[in-house]
């Protein structure tokens, strides 16, 4: 320390104990050719991770920022998953590296939905804003932003027949979307409520949708210029037994005119669950159905063929007819049978949240399923002699706890962390985060070490007191300590004993002691019962001095009460909370006690009188946790408002806010030593914050505290802080170009006025520094080094008068041959958005006659050269595979007629 205090930041090193979010759905991928159904990528957080389903292992983490995961898709080809954020955001990861190699920012809030179209060129996402947008991700752009429904998008497909889009909503639409010309030409209202899930079947020939009951509905779909060339009859079909008597009075479409397609409601099946879809997917062939709602079961459909279709017909017919003979003579009977046949129903332990299916060789089909209890549970099923039969793989849960971690501890070494939930406890290894021992308990509330690191005590919900092994693993002893729920433990400083607190409105003193079972000769801890202290109220935490004079209890009734460790008479009160104090900690000089409450206020308050030092404003929500760094006066605090926070226990200050937990964080703990801190939240996540070299600059840390277009169609991106950037950067590469042209205009002139030629004026440093290159290239090389997907949103954020330097650039880019089609791109978006002014601008109508005239000339020649190079390409290719010559014969004729024509030629000069 000097003159001045210095602070040093913490920073997230790791997130571990989640093994799988529940915000987004789980997906199976392909690592580097690997086996099929091995891998299953699920969020974690803020990243993904990638387990390898046999061995039970994290084989690949997709770092994300801080924003949380909401959506995963893997692209067609397994090499790549597009990744949706809660803050609209969407990037491609590589399989291969597990790098970005993407970004796409057009969303205002969270990505529900993404789907790659049949090549992996085009992307679709959806959002919670109610927009869809196409997103091109070969040129690294969006294409159009689609507006029109009112609602979350929950499903948006693509079709390969056709260059269309059908995206549904919680709005309880269907729209159809033309991607040629940009618009919703139909939308379906034939459902009551909003549209949780939606599929293509069949060839695209059949649409399934789950919407909030148990029905879910099929729709046929018809090409209208199809139909009409085939000269297909419309056949009436007869009432079927999937259909309800209520649907005769559903309206489908909301206009009568059918175009490019009619889509009619052809049948439905009942779900056994009474509740709404929740996920609805299909296999990569679309054979299989998987559904479920929001309990354990998942039901299994087969999509039968047009054969099996038949064959079940006949079936129904033969038997209703033997039927129809034995009752009634006369009577006739039709039954037609769905495509969708029940399959099986897979019961899990817990609720499901996602589900996704694989099929694999030999008609073997793999369920990966994530339960709501962070767990990770896969199924192969089979058919044998027509009965489907399922086994479990895997059950990936030693990664983490199945419910809130809800109390923490570190060991005296600095090197384990004991994590306590509301079944288990398990010790993890700080440095490679890994699982050192889980054991089972009651639902745990507070925890601590055992002075030598080898034996954990638990304070558990039902009041009873757990010592555990750490060695063997197992549970020594439980001890009914208290009537009601133990709130809190504490260790003492002398380190013979503890101290806990209940809520039966008293605090018992524990002593430790060794004890032999009877028949064995070894020694076990337990603990000794020794003296209580009754209070009027609930305890909710207590805590001793470092000193061990002192004893800080806090009550029910918002008050902290300071007794006398050695007498247990009463010695002080602090009072001022509105709320209960629901932790609080002392300084390791036993002058301060930092109070934290519902109320969302800390106090600090010295312990030599009793008086509150200062009240801070700390967290927007309760405060849920609280303790001193070792040996200093600084302190966190963790609060349900998502945030840790440090604060100056001596000059009253916020030091710094660690960011990171999605929901609400319930405790912390940090290491003897100070530098690593450990939190727990809603979310499942346990996270290791470290402390760093980096000193922290309270001025700087307080300075970073932090237009709707009408129609259907709008651009896909947004301003972002890169976007900004870029822009920015744009600008001042032609600031740099306009002051090299006055320069050369300027000595251009001087020459002339002297008659000679006049030493060339100094380029600038910055061109000097990239090997003096031209302020014209200069500017090239900026635009280039504009992310693809960020590029023509930069160009909107730039003003207008930039603009005319610009356009002329590009007429001598073009000229040249420089990127012609990265400025051809640039060009036409700058002449949509500013159309306006740059036809009324007398001074441009030159410029974009040039501009017209070479930008046609160049792009045909690049064309043509274009295609020659494929040709040969595709040449080469034929010629490599099939190692036969397709273009000797032609030219074997082209000879024989150069041949004749020479003849001619010579005849033609004889008869002259």
């Amino acid at each position: 320390m000097g003159l001045t205090k210095q602070y040093l930041r913490y920073v997230s090193s790791a997130v571990f104990g989640v093994i799988g979010s529940q915000k987004a759905n789980i997906a199976y991928v392909t690592l580097r050719g690997g086996e099929k159904g091995r891998y299953v990528a699920v969020a974690a957080c803020e990243h993904v991770f990638i387990w390898d389903v046999r061995k039970a292992e994290k084989v690949l983490i997709l770092q994300g920022q801080k924003h949380e995961v909401t959506f995963l898709c893997p692209s067609p080809d397994g090499v790549h998953i597009a990744v949706g954020y809660e803050d609209g955001a969407v990037r491609i990861f590589s399989l291969l590296n597990g790098e970005s190699t993407v970004s796409f920012n057009g969303h205002k809030s969270a990505v529900t939905v993404i789907n790659y179209d049949a090549l992996g060129a085009r992307l679709v996402t959806g959002s919670k804003d109610t927009d869809v947008i196409v997103w091109d991700v070969i040129n690294e752009c969006g294409l159009y932003r689609l507006k029109g429904h009112k609602d979350v998008i929950t499903q948006a497909l693509f079709l390969k027949k056709k260059n269309l889009l059908v995206t549904s909503s919680k709005d309880s639409f269907v729209k159809w979307w033309d991607l040629d010309t940009q618009h919703c030409f139909k939308t379906m209202v034939g459902h009551r409520s909003e549209v949780w899930g939606m599929l293509l079947l069949n060839q695209e020939d059949r649409l399934l949708t789950g919407s909030a009951d148990s029905e879910l509905r099929a729709w046929n779909i018809s090409y209208l210029e199809e139909g009409k060339a085939d000269g297909e009859p419309r056949v009436k079909k007869e009432k079927t037994l999937l259909e309800d008597d209520e649907d005769e009075d559903e309206e489908v479409d909301e206009s009568p005119e059918e175009r490019i397609l009619s889509c009619k409601k052809f049948g439905s099946i009942l779900r056994e669950a009474r509740d709404r879809v929740v996920s609805l997917t299909a296999d990569n062939k679309a054979r299989v159905i998987a559904c479920h709602g929001n309990d354990s079961a998942l039901e299994l459909f087969t999509v039968l063929s047009e054969e099996e279709v038949q064959k079940k017909m006949n079936k129904k017919l033969k038997k209703a007819k033997k039927k129809a003979a034995k009752y009634f003579s006369t009577s006739i009977l039709y039954i037609q049978v769905p495509t969708l046949l029940p399959n099986h129903s897979l019961m899990s332990l817990s609720r499901l949240r996602w589900v996704d299916c694989l099929s694999c060789a030999g008609g073997e089909l793999k369920v990966a399923l994530l339960l709501q209890n962070n767990t990770i549970e896969t199924y192969s099923l089979r058919t044998l002699n027509n009965t489907p039969t399922a086994n479990k793989t895997a059950r990936l849960t030693l990664g983490g706890h199945r419910t809130d971690v809800r109390t923490l501890a570190f060991s005296s070494d600095n090197l384990a962390v004991l994590s306590a939930s509301g079944d288990t406890v398990k010790v993890w290894n700080r440095s490679t985060l890994q699982v050192i021992r889980t054991m089972a308990c009651e639902y745990a509330l507070c925890s601590l070490f055992v002075p030598g690191d080898r034996q954990i005590i638990l304070g558990t919900k039902s009041g009873k007191l757990q010592i555990f092994e750490l060695a063997s693993g197992s549970l020594l002893e439980t001890v009914d300590a208290h009537d009601g729920a133990v709130w809190s433990l504490c260790l003492a400083p002398d380190q013979r004993g503890i101290v806990t607190g209940s809520a039966d409105k008293t605090v018992k003193f524990w002593e430790f002691e060794l004890i032999k079972d009877q028949g064995t000769a070894q020694k076990r801890l337990t603990v000794k019962h020794s003296r209580s202290l009754q209070l009027e109220e609930d305890v909710l935490c207590v805590k001793f001095s470092p000193d061990h004079r002192l004893l800080a209890v806090s009550l029910l009734d918002c008050t902290v009460k300071v007794f006398y460790t050695d007498t247990l008479k009463f010695f002080l009160s602090l009072y001022g909370h509105k709320l209960p104090v629901l932790c609080l900690d002392i300084s390791h000089d036993s002058t301060l006690i930092a109070t934290g409450s519902a109320d969302r206020n800390v106090k600090i308050w010295g312990l030599d009188f009793g008086d509150c030092h200062r009240s801070m404003f700390a967290h927007d929500d309760s405060v849920m946790f609280l303790q001193f760094v070792p040996k200093t006066h600084l302190f966190f605090t963790a609060g349900k408002d998502k945030k840790i926070k440090q604060w100056d226990a001596d000059k009253f200050e916020h030091i710094q806010t660690l960011e990171g937990h999605h929901r609400e964080v319930w405790c912390l703990t940090i290491s003897p030593s100070g530098d690593y801190i450990v939190s727990s939240g809603h979310d499942k996540s346990l996270r290791l914050w470290e402390r760093t070299r980096e000193p922290i600059i309270l001025e700087e840390e307080r300075e970073m505290v932090p237009g709707e277009t009408q129609g259907e169609a709008a651009p896909a991106g947004k301003k972002t802080v890169e976007t900004v950037k870029a822009a920015e950067r744009i600008m001042e590469v032609l600031e740099l170009y306009r002051e090299e042209t006055r320069k050369m205009e300027e000595h251009k002139y001087a020459c002339e006025k002297a008659g000679k030629e006049l030493p060339p004026p100094q380029s600038n440093p910055i061109l000097v520094a990239f090997g003096n290159v031209s302020p014209s290239r200069y500017v090239l090389d900026v635009i280039k080094k504009v992310r693809s997907s960020e590029l023509e949103v930069s160009l909107l954020v730039l003003p207008f008068p930039y603009i005319p330097e610009l356009l002329t650039l590009f007429n001598s880019y073009i000229q040249q041959g420089l990127e012609v089609e990265l400025v051809c791109r640039c060009l036409f978006f700058l002449l949509k958005i500013h159309f306006g002014q740059i036809s009324s601008n007398q001074m441009l109508l030159s410029v974009i006659d040039e501009l017209r005239t070479n930008t046609l000339s160049k792009v045909c020649e690049i064309r043509v050269s274009n295609i020659q190079w494929t040709l040969q390409f595709l040449q080469r290719e034929i010629e490599s595979k099939e190692d036969v010559m397709f273009f000797a014969d032609a030219t074997g004729r082209l000879d024989e007629k150069k041949k004749k024509k020479r003849k001619r030629e010579r005849a033609v000069l004889t008869i002259a």
